[in-house]
């Protein structure tokens, strides 16, 4: 069976990934917002899955958040955390990925009086339950960067007596007028803590350059969340080549936030040795959960099948699992490549 000229749907979904840029809350699909609703006895103005549907419509990362933190609202326990994490890693294991690594917002619950204790340990029961279906999961804490950092200083401490379930934090939401520099002091206490440190920066948003420049050489990220703005300065790209610095692409939810999916611009990281990785960001929202992106973006950018492969080992390389689990991994994906022969001329 010779490897396809181009990716087709079916060789990307068995390709074994890991995704490293999924929001849990993003993953809040139309049946289960019914269900935790009717169970939980809340109003949400809808009783369909189609009407449901029919929320999920934005333009823009303002209009996407004005529909996203709302649906929120009826997440309330602990066993509801598990069955949204437990059914997205159901999806993952069937879209090829064999480790996530998954942002949560415990602010957006609880600013609604929700535990950080049943946030987090419903999250986390579904990732170690994960692996009875094949799939290696870790969890990171998002701060909200539209609150105020003291309010991710209160967050962090809180994460504290749970520091062993989290690997490590970020920094999400509206980017507008809440830069990298308003978190330097609670990332470097997560970093005394021991976490790793991501971040997003956001594409095409004001300041998108200087906050990646910030991101790398203020903060000193391990990772940069969205991040293809760095095409406008070489030197930030040679920076995180050398660096081997991931950046956590997501071009389906990049093509409703913005008139682009950044197809040219991941084509372009990647041919330069960037470790550019692709993910489904809110696939609930977006409608196409990480497969889905591969295909997406392989298609838009004329990417071959070698070159998608390379996407899929940088997902393991931009990962923050030990070098043993990154060996395997790799070494699956070279298995994998193993059941095609080269294609003929």
């Amino acid at each position: 069976m010779p490897l396809p000229l181009q990716p087709t749907l079916d060789f990307v979904t068995g390709l074994p990934k890991a995704e490293l840029h999924l929001h849990l809350e993003g993953t809040l699909e139309p049946d289960l917002k019914l269900r935790l609703a009717e169970r939980n006895g809340i109003d949400i103005g809808q009783s369909t899955v189609e009407e449901v549907q029919a929320t999920y419509r934005f333009t823009d990362l303002t209009s996407f958040l004005a529909v996203y933190y709302p649906a929120m609202d009826v997440l309330q326990t602990e066993d509801d955390f598990f069955e949204l994490a437990h059914a997205y890693l159901l999806r993952a294991a069937a879209n090829g990925v064999q480790h996530a690594e998954m942002f949560f917002d415990p602010q957006a619950h609880t600013s609604r009086g929700v535990p950080f204790e049943a946030v987090v340990k419903g999250y986390h029961r579904a990732a170690a339950a994960a692996a009875d279906f094949g799939v290696d999961a870790d969890l990171i804490l998002c701060f909200l960067r539209d609150h105020s950092a003291e309010s991710a200083a209160e967050t962090l401490e809180a994460s504290v007596p749970f520091k062993d379930l989290i690997l490590g934090v970020g920094l999400d939401s509206d980017e507008r007028g809440n830069p990298p520099e308003k978190f330097t002091a609670v990332f470097a206490r997560a970093r005394e803590l021991g976490y790793r440190l991501t971040m997003h920066c956001d594409i095409d948003q004001v300041g998108s350059i200087d906050n990646i420049r910030t991101v790398l050489e203020t903060i000193q990220v391990d990772r940069i969340d969205h991040g293809t703005n760095i095409v406008e300065d070489p030197a930030l790209v040679a920076e995180v080549k050398a660096r081997g610095i991931g950046l956590t692409s997501c071009p389906v939810s990049n093509s409703f936030v913005t008139d682009d999916m950044k197809a040219a611009e991941v084509a372009q990281l990647l041919r330069d040795g960037v470790k550019i990785t692709i993910n489904s960001d809110d696939p609930a929202y977006f409608g196409g959960y990480v497969a889905d992106n591969y295909a997406a973006v392989a298609a838009k950018a004329g990417l071959t099948s070698e070159e998608v492969v390379t996407l899929a080992k940088n997902s393991f390389e931009a990962s923050w699992i030990d070098e043993d689990r990154r060996a395997a991994y790799l070494a699956a994906v070279d298995r994998y490549v193993e059941q095609y022969e080269p294609a003929r001329p």
